[in-house]
Parts: structure tokens; sequence; C-alpha cells
């Protein structure tokens, strides 16, 4: 099992891809894949990613569904001590 520098629950910063720049919590951590999945707080109410998905019983129009974002662990960096501090004050 790989050990990470974040976990679930965790407040990062998005430094890379699409979603850079974005603050963002720990939803999930994928080991097998080493991505973490991220309910993004930024803007707007709340920014989901987009995937084409099959007919199917659970989805039968098929088409594009929202979903929560997944980036490579690497890819985000926990947010500072002194800034969650700041924040609380």
């Amino acid at each position: 099992m790989n050990s990470y520098h974040v976990k679930k629950g965790d407040e990062v910063i998005v430094n890379s891809g699409n979603f850079r720049g974005e603050k963002a919590k720990i939803i999930a951590v994928l080991t097998k894949k080493d991505r973490v999945v991220l309910e993004i707080s930024g803007k707007s109410e709340v920014k989901l990613g987009k995937r084409t998905v099959k007919k199917s019983k659970a989805n039968p129009n098929g088409g594009m569904i929202d979903r929560a974002v997944s980036v490579h662990v690497s890819n985000v960096n926990p947010v500072p001590v002194e800034a969650k501090t700041a924040k609380a004050e």
C-alpha cells in the first residue's frame, strides 16, 4: 500500500490541470490508480466533471452526466496550516 502526503478529508490546492489554483476537499483516495477524488469549492457553487455514459437501465438516455473530479495525487498540495488558522480568525 502506498503512503501519500494527503488523506481523505484534507483541504488541498490543485496545482496542475483544468482546476489549477482551486481549493478542494478530498472525498476519496484511489490507491490503485494513485488518484484522489475532489469536491471542488470555487467561485461557482460546485464544479463537477462531465462523463459520457452509454445507455443502461440506470441511465436510459445515456449521454453526459456530472460527477466528482479525480486528479493524480501529485497534482495536489495540502493547504498550509497558516492559511487555515488565518481563515478561522
